[in-house]
């Protein structure tokens, strides 16, 4: 080392300015630390012998000497300090206590255990620069046999910062400190980020770092945020968790994350990746959300994230703010296949979220130009309520856990996904709802137990055999159609929700094995095996086998082509069914009130001639007549409800509707049954019975806790046109 009585006269001037800087420096990380400044701006190579203080001037100071010996260094003074040559010292032997292993076998990573306290700290307010821009100037002494990278034995503190000008892959040991370390742009270097930092400052990624590889895992639990103006690489360990908790931030057009995974391993993100428009490097932030929902001038805001065959969440459970917010236009997703492995996205968040972008498998920017390669999780985490506001392009299942909801569409835009192979398959056991404004949707290979729900204007289209999910389906608004031998038969109920709801079976009859009900249109057949209940309109032929059973609400069935009864009838969900007086009678109710898990039924009698009430069961506004009768109720048969005897007749209305017509109110309420808290008894007898025949009263126990929730209120309609002759529900009839 030259002795500080050889510097040249060049820098007396400097050394006066420092002598300044040293009186009002902050202390040192020893009372007895060595200041070698005169040294330092001398370009005198320096040999540490214990704590050692440089006190940089303002502006830059470019050290073309090296750091030897053993010690630690600390930079301060508000300056600049580059350094142009790597330097290699070590901490007294009394202070190293960090534990270095290595392990995995075949597949080697190494931890860091108990880091040795700080070698070198920049303080606050002052930078210090390794390189100048070429691939020399770093600080480090590299004593371990790390696979796959260099492990630097030297820590660093950063209140201050870091700036990293280098273009070869490197390492600066375990971060500590709360200041800035800093990349700059197009710098084409590597920092090899591994182990867990205590940093809890900003980490500056001007154009590469690799956090974390297959050879060592990386945390950082207390970085405050990631200005990310480059590609920020993640990458794992053999079975390895690797959970980001930051906001990440980018100020320039195309920078990017991209996470590769090993098998068994996962890269979790919390955080969200914005852009930023205030801040500076060492507090970006962004003044209005909406910013990353538009483009803005030369795409400054356009960011992405490239997955590489990983296995990556979005989410933890604990945050609804969604990773990548924004459009096509200001982001971008690509799933790709590496190593024979597809890509895994999950979406694991505790509120609703909108994804706004395609997810594709091109190129950086053009996501668009081939599939993505990877398939989707909507985590079961109670309140995840996930949104894809944007065609979705990726060639893989979508899975929807239980307790999740997955919406296609939404304010921002229309939604969609891939389906129509095995690999494209929907497995919904949560709720899949697609509400669609303006774009048509067709999905196809739907299972799972979960309920599928239309509420869009926009048509969605269920396709193939493959749909096979057993939930509810629920039409509230808009077109739910079938196509190519789709069905519901496997659906545990088909509720249509408003007079606009309409579901189209595709020329098919809609095969009803559990219950239908609502007070929409069936556009087509309806097969009865289940339940159906009155107030929807059945606009092709309605077939009741005898396993069927017809429910009447407030309003009748109304079915506009061929009927064909069987089954059975029930009233005891009747709700409040209006009854259509004869011309000079009264108007009249049935009314329902339910017990836990049952229901039970009366008619409320009217003033005047109760004996001429009706309520139509069943609309037939079609041409044909009404053939088969319900079970047991053949033409003319009564059936008694509380105090009131009703005479059915499959002839009635205009000559083919069915309706219940009032004969006489009995003459005590319990001569022939009541209804009680466990199911209902409805008394009917055959027209010859009643005329003194053989066959007496017999007892029609309808099992009303079968309907359980089924019934959805309805409002009083009309009947539309298209009626034949005349009869009560023409003017001639009233």
């Amino acid at each position: 080392m030259r002795s500080p009585l050889h510097t040249s006269a060049a820098v007396v001037g400097a050394l006066a300015t420092v002598a300044a800087l040293v009186a009002t420096a902050p202390p040192a990380v020893a009372a007895d630390a060595r200041d070698v400044t005169v040294d330092v701006l001398a370009n005198a190579d320096v040999t540490l012998a214990g704590d050692t203080v440089v006190t940089v001037p303002s502006g830059t100071t470019t050290y073309d000497g090296v750091f030897r010996g053993q010690g630690t260094l600390t930079v301060r003074g508000g300056g600049t300090l580059v350094l142009s040559k790597d330097s290699d010292f070590t901490l007294p032997k009394a202070r190293r206590r960090q534990v270095v292993r290595t392990q995995g076998g075949n597949h080697p990573y190494t931890t860091v255990g108990n880091p040795d306290p700080p070698a070198i700290t920049v303080e606050r307010g002052t930078t210090l620069q390794y390189g100048t821009g070429g691939g020399t100037g770093l600080i480090g002494h590299f004593p371990y046999d790390t696979p796959g990278y260099q492990l630097n034995q030297l820590n660093v503190r950063v209140d201050g910062t870091l700036r990293l000008s280098l273009t070869r892959t490197f390492n600066i040991g375990t971060i500590s400190g709360s200041g800035l370390v800093t990349q700059p742009r197009s710098m084409w270097g590597t920092l090899d980020l591994a182990g867990t930092h205590p940093f809890s400052g900003v980490i500056d990624n001007g154009t590469g770092m690799a956090v974390g590889r297959p050879e060592y895992p990386v945390s950082l639990p207390n970085a405050r945020a990631i200005l990310n103006q480059g590609s920020w690489i993640i990458d794992t360990p053999l079975y390895q968790t690797i959970t980001l908790r930051q906001d990440f931030y980018q100020r320039e057009y195309g920078s990017d994350v991209n996470v590769h995974s090993r098998p068994g391993s996962k890269v979790v993100l919390t955080g969200q990746y914005s852009y930023s428009d205030q801040g500076g490097d060492t507090n970006p932030s962004l003044s209005d959300p909406d910013i990353n929902w538009h483009a803005i001038a030369h795409q400054l805001n356009k960011r992405g994230t490239n997955i590489e065959g990983a296995d990556v969440q979005w989410g933890d459970g604990t945050t609804h703010k969604i990773f990548m917010p924004g459009t096509k236009d200001t982001v971008y997703i690509n799933l790709h296949e590496a190593g024979g492995r597809r890509s895994l996205l999950t979406f694991d968040y505790n509120g609703p979220v909108t994804l706004g972008a395609p997810i594709g498998g091109g190129k950086y920017h053009d996501t668009l130009a081939v599939p993505g390669a990877g398939d989707v999780v909507i985590a079961g985490t109670k309140g995840n309520d996930v949104t894809f506001a944007a065609a979705q392009y990726y060639d893989g299942s979508t899975t929807v856990q239980e307790g999740a909801v997955l919406r296609l569409g939404s304010a921002q835009g229309d939604g969609s996904l891939l389906t129509g192979t095995d690999r494209r398959r929907i497995v919904n056991d949560g709720t899949l709802v697609v509400r669609n404004t303006t774009t048509a949707t067709s999905l196809s290979r739907l299972g799972g137990s979960g309920s599928l729900v239309q509420s869009g204007a926009a048509t969605t289209t269920l396709t193939g055999t493959a749909v096979t999910y057993t939930g509810t389906t629920t039409v509230k608004q808009g077109t739910l159609a079938l196509k190519d031998g789709a069905t519901l038969a496997n659906s545990r109920a088909i509720r249509l929700t408003s007079a606009g709801a309409r579901l189209d079976t595709g020329g098919s009859a809609l095969r009803v094995t559990s219950a239908l009900s609502g007070k929409g249109t069936v556009n087509g057949a309806v097969t009865n095996e289940g339940v159906v209940t009155g107030g929807l309109t059945v606009t092709g032929s309605y077939t009741q086998n005898d396993k069927g059973q017809l429910v009447l609400a407030d309003k009748p069935l109304t079915v506009g082509g061929k009927v064909t009864l069987g089954g059975g009838l029930d009233l005891s969900a009747a709700g409040t069914a209006t009854a259509t007086p004869r011309a000079g009678t009264a108007y009249g109710k049935s009314s329902a009130s339910t017990g836990t898990g049952t229901a039970s039924s009366k008619v409320s009698p009217a003033t005047g001639n109760t004996s001429a009430r009706e309520i139509t069961v069943l609309n037939h506004t079609g041409d044909t007549s009404t053939t088969g009768t319900f079970d047991k109720l053949r033409e003319g048969a009564e059936v008694k409800l509380a105090d009131t005897v009703y005479r059915i007749s499959y002839k009635g209305g205009d000559g083919n509707d069915v309706v219940l017509t009032a004969t006489a109110v009995s003459p005590s309420a319990s001569a022939h049954g009541q209804a009680s808290s466990g199911s209902v008894t409805a008394e009917t007898r055959s027209a010859s019975a009643a005329e003194g025949g053989a066959f007496g009263w017999w007892p029609y126990v309808l099992a009303a806790g079968l309907l359980g929730g089924l019934l959805v209120p309805a409002t009083k309609r009309t009947r539309g046109g298209g009626r034949r002759r005349g009869g009560r529900h023409s003017a001639h009839g009233r």
